[in-house]
């Protein structure tokens, strides 16, 4: 892509974006942005201290947010020391980092032989489609922004800058894990490139190269997961129950990729309705579909299968497989759509060469395209303004998942406001199930006020407490943080000696959190250093 034309494009691609997203340019910190930004010590400096900590594979930093990305981490420290609290800047980086992915896309795609007009096209369907909002207005999700970029960018340089190539898969690992899809889409463009002969040797070397280096961060990143309690969880229901999720989610995402409806801030979809649920077939008959649509372009060597391999290969994290708390989510969608869109796109234009078609056929297409364009980003605009607030996008789950755990939360939340604490504390109970509620933000939400005092209340902040202190001690976390937040949580129950070792234990690591520990540990200290203190 010629180099004028490529800056042309990026200013294009981040004019529009930045009108889009421009709703949320000034939405606050939410949710994960507290962890990994306003209250994570290990990105609130770039001391060489945290540096260390921050690149250590085992280290305290990645059992915080429960994931080994220190480029991510990096990164975030290097916004917080230019932004400080302006989230501004924030949104700002996450927009123009998603019309460099977009950019990067096009570019790829072009090199697949699509006519530019084509390819533009379909970079602008990826800047402006409504499921990527989410990705770019939340500010912890740089990492999800950036990692496919240095994806997208290893794809571009491969074989042809192989240590290029090389260095942003390695920096797209080190980001987010989800980069590691680019691999088995490099292996499948490097054979349809050789064509009927063999994939050349260099090639070869450097994907195994890529092969190692995926192996050596897996190692890393199971470790934080497992560290923090994120891997390892239990399957839900029978082998037959989780196939049915694997489609059904299957049939989700890609409804979702192709309509840019079905979108919500936070997804609960309810359980399958069995071998006869319309997503679990949808799911079966497009698996089957897509599948040996891509076995047959694997079997053809040609550049579709690649994208084919990319989108599958980032569907996996996701599918359930592995089991994880909440698969769904708009964000994943990220790294599947471009796979998707260059798929459609190389499918789409075999057919058109084996198809005639009337010499209108070309403009009608091109007008559609710019009307689905204009539908996504008024669309993705609209749903730039949820994240203005952390309760709009508590109502636009609500309103999508009626029944669902943050549905149960506010209706806590209005039972509060009516002094109904038993009520409260039934619909809290139903959104601890659906992992909606933690007892933190309970002692925080000024929604919960009103009922606060109550002993019904105060029994289940109690118990939450109590849950969390023991979840702590089974996964053994003893990074400064971890101690802490247990210190709180022995606090709340009233166990002031156990709050007090706590804190002692986290003094004497040593971090970036001494000065509140001490300060912490002085006030735990006059509260109730007095009583005897039983052992852990």
């Amino acid at each position: 892509m010629p180099r004028a034309f490529a800056v042309l494009l990026f200013a294009a691609f981040a004019g529009s974006a930045i009108a889009v997203y421009r709703p949320a340019l000034a939405g606050p910190f939410l949710s994960d942005d507290f962890g990994y930004i306003a209250a994570n010590p290990y990105t609130a400096s770039l001391a060489p201290g945290n540096v260390v900590r921050m690149l250590d594979p085992t280290g305290p930093a990645r059992l915080h947010t429960a994931n080994y990305a220190p480029v991510h981490l990096l990164l975030t420290a290097l916004e917080r020391q230019i932004f400080a609290n302006d989230v501004r800047g924030y949104h700002l980086v996450n927009v123009l980092c998603h019309a460099l992915a977009s950019c990067l896309l096009v570019a790829l795609l072009l090199r697949a032989g699509l006519p530019r007009p084509v390819g533009v096209l379909a970079g602008a369907a990826f800047l402006l489609h409504p499921a990527n909002v989410e990705a770019v207005a939340w500010i912890s999700q740089l990492k999800t922004t950036a990692s496919l970029a240095f994806a997208l960018a290893a794809l571009l340089h491969f074989p042809a800058r192989p240590r290029a190539a090389t260095a942003c898969y390695a920096l797209g690992l080190l980001t987010k894990a989800s980069a590691a899809a680019a691999l088995p889409a490099a292996a499948a463009f490097a054979l349809a490139r050789a064509g009927r002969e063999p994939v050349p040797r260099a090639e070869r070397r450097w994907l195994g190269l890529w092969l190692a280096l995926g192996g050596l961060f897996a190692f890393a990143e199971l470790g934080a997961q497992r560290g923090a309690g994120e891997a390892g969880l239990p399957a839900r229901g029978d082998l037959a129950a989780r196939a049915q999720a694997i489609f059904s989610i299957g049939a989700r995402y890609l409804a979702m990729a192709a309509t840019g409806t079905g979108l919500s801030a936070f997804h609960e979809p309810e359980p399958g309705a069995g071998w006869l649920d319309p997503w679990f077939l949808l799911g079966a008959i497009a698996a089957i579909a897509l599948g040996a649509r891509t076995l047959q372009a694997l079997r053809a060597r040609r550049l579709e299968a690649g994208y084919w391999v990319f989108a599958a290969a980032s569907f996996l994290p996701v599918s359930q497989i592995v089991p994880f708390v909440n698969p769904l989510a708009d964000r994943y969608l990220y790294f599947l759509l471009p796979g998707l869109l260059g798929a459609a796109l190389l499918c789409g234009r075999g057919l058109w060469q084996r198809v005639p078609l009337p010499g209108v056929a070309a403009p009608l297409l091109g007008l559609a395209a710019l009307a689905l364009l204009a539908s996504f980003g008024a669309k993705s605009a609209g749903r730039a303004r949820l994240w203005q607030s952390e309760m709009r996008l508590l109502l636009d789950a609500e309103a999508n998942y009626p029944r669902g755990g943050t549905a149960a939360y506010l209706e806590a939340r209005r039972a509060a406001q009516r002094g109904d604490a038993e009520a409260a504390v039934r619909a809290l109970r139903r959104a601890e199930e659906r992992h909606a509620a933690r007892f933190t933000v309970l002692l925080q939400d000024p929604g919960l006020a009103p009922v606060r005092d109550a002993p019904a209340f105060r029994q289940l902040v109690a118990e939450m407490a109590g849950r969390w202190i023991e979840r702590s001690r089974e996964l053994g976390l003893e990074t400064q943080p971890e101690l802490r937040l247990r210190a709180h949580a022995h606090g709340v129950r009233g166990e002031s000696a156990l709050a007090i070792q706590a804190l002692e234990r986290a003094l004497a690591l040593g971090g970036p959190l001494d000065a509140e520990l001490r300060a912490d540990l002085a006030v735990a200290r006059a509260e109730g250093g007095s009583a005897a203190r039983p052992r852990e």
